[in-house]
């Protein structure tokens, strides 16, 4: 069979794009939808779109039915800050016909080419505040509210067409009723004492007006060296960055300030959204909303959404600070499993893993990439 890629050029064509991989998953128990307000901001809307350029498109078979999207996006902060010449491919899902994933991805290369792009990786987003990291195993999981899933011909498709990986990243599930080891909280006591440190109370830090931009300057600076990362602009933090801010609560997240009230480490955990979202099933109307809600009231699961380490903190183990605090937390609330965020499989973060004895590879993710 043939197929046509043409790029969106109308609303209904912009609508067929946004749900599409709802159809192709409707019957995927593992699979977690977006709202589709979500869908319809972020490729119209999105903050990145300042800087970031963007083709939507959409494969057709020859009955004109679509099989398969793809958005091609070249981000120039990124290429500047990398002295690459890199587009990558995002939002990308079709059929099991490798025919017609080659057209597409082929129509995004060509793209590309054309803009004066070398590489091509993916899948990624405009940013790392969006979903990336195509599921290479875990196909069982049903992933956090903020990570993509795909099928698991999409792995064998793309490494057909000549892709490589590039990186990896792991997720871990653990049982969080288990007790960590007592020598970890010692060492948070210490460290809290040795570098006069404080737990802040995050209620109280939502009022300050602040917050958003204070919290996001420490977060761009503790992951400049993170691969792939490229700093938030000012419009990111204020649209993005609120959306992490107002889910904060004192249960299940933890914010370390230093002496002088900086941030030194933050952990950002939410009750996991997946099973409500699959409820709603894109849709928060008539009763997603309802389904949303209750998820962030009764949950057993949480997802661990930002972690991290100001620079001027790292390598002083800061890190056992949040796993104590969080650990304490999450029995007395009855918590029973949290999922890891995707950490890079070279992180030296992730020996902090070893402390949970009762843990499982969640799944493991990878970015591909190829010249082009």
């Amino acid at each position: 069979m043939s197929y046509t890629v043409r790029e969106v050029g109308n609303a209904r064509e912009f609508k067929q794009f946004y749900q599409f991989q709802n159809r192709l998953y409707r019957d995927c128990a593992t699979y977690v939808p977006s709202l589709d307000f979500d869908q319809k901001h972020t490729l119209a809307h999105s903050p990145c779109l300042d800087y970031c350029r963007q083709k939507l498109l959409l494969c057709y078979n020859e009955a004109g039915q679509v099989v398969g999207r793809c958005c091609a996006i070249i981000n120039p902060r990124y290429n500047e800050r990398y002295g690459t010449r890199r587009m990558r491919f995002g939002w990308t899902d079709f059929i099991e016909d490798f025919d017609a994933a080659k057209a597409l991805l082929d129509a995004a290369v060509e793209w590309g080419r054309s803009q004066g792009m070398t590489e091509i990786h993916g899948p990624l987003g405009y940013n790392t505040m969006y979903k990336q990291g195509m599921v290479v195993e875990g196909f069982d999981s049903v992933p956090q509210s903020n990570n993509l899933y795909n099928f698991a011909y999409y792995p064998a498709f793309l490494e057909r067409m000549g892709f490589e990986k590039e990186a990896d990243w792991i997720q871990y599930r653990f049982d969080a009723r288990q007790a960590l080891p007592e020598k970890l909280h010692r060492l948070a006591d210490l460290l809290l004492q040795r570098y006069h440190l404080q737990v802040a109370d995050i209620n109280a830090l939502k009022k300050r007006k602040d917050l958003i931009s204070k919290f996001f300057k420490e977060y761009n600076e503790t992951f400049l060296s993170v691969r792939n990362f490229v700093p938030f602009t000012e419009r990111e933090i204020a649209e993005e960055g609120g959306n992490y801010i107002d889910r904060l609560s004192n249960d299940l997240s933890c914010i370390v300030l230093d002496p002088d009230e900086d941030i030194a480490a933050f952990g950002i955990c939410i009750p996991s959204l997946s099973r409500a979202l699959q409820k709603a099933n894109g849709h928060l109307f008539p009763l997603g909303w309802w389904h949303l809600l209750r998820a962030q009231k009764q949950y057993d699961t949480v997802d661990m959404m930002l972690v991290g380490v100001s620079r001027k903190w790292q390598d002083k183990g800061l890190s056992a600070i949040l796993h104590s605090h969080l650990g304490r937390h999450w029995q007395e609330l009855g918590v029973k499993w949290c999922i890891s965020n995707p950490q890079f499989e070279d992180n030296s973060a992730l020996k902090v893993w070893d402390a949970y004895e009762q843990k499982e590879l969640f799944i493991r993710r990878r970015v591909y990439s190829k010249t082009i």
